[in-house]
């Protein structure tokens, strides 16, 4: 299982349920990596999307509290243990976590992979990524090359699991 994001430089990650910037080639190279795929929010999450409609040519598995929370083409599910169970229908390899950081803190344990844009600036955030550069288990594998997009500079990493 993987979590993929984009943070800034202290791993903040949103602010307001909105993304805290948006990268066109960050976008391109999440919708690339999930599409296909199953992708694992929380309602915040998913009500954040365009129309709050679940992501197209992928299956959503959306956890939330609320027993009557319904959403067309989502699978729903209720607790860790509900969620769990649901992973179990799929391939690990092509489970992807997208947030928030309720749901990342909360999956984190169960993934082997982080693929992260990491944004070389610090934005007003609300919500946060655990800091896997402070986590012993945790690796930076892969560092692409430094990109621009309008005055930000951002690179893809890959963080694995020792």
């Amino acid at each position: 299982m993987k979590a993929i994001l984009a943070a800034d430089k202290n791993w903040g990650i949103g602010y307001h349920n909105r993304l805290l910037v948006s990268i066109p080639s960050d976008m391109k190279f999440f919708r690339q990596t999930t599409t296909g795929k199953v992708v694992v929010m929380g309602r915040k999450t998913l009500e954040s999307f365009p129309n709050g409609l679940p992501l197209k040519n992928r299956t959503n598995i959306v956890l939330t509290a609320n027993p009557e929370y319904e959403v067309k083409d989502a699978i729903i599910v209720h607790s860790q243990e509900e969620l769990l169970e649901e992973l179990k229908k799929y391939d690990t390899d092509d489970i992807y976590v997208i947030g928030g950081e309720s749901v990342y803190r909360m999956m984190l344990p169960y993934c082997d992979t982080a693929l992260v844009t990491k944004i070389d600036r610090v934005f007003q955030a609300d919500t946060y990524f655990p800091n896997l550069d402070e986590m012993d288990e945790w690796v930076m594998t892969e560092e692409g090359e430094e990109q621009t997009c309008f005055d930000l500079e951002f690179c893809f990493t890959k963080y694995e699991r020792k």
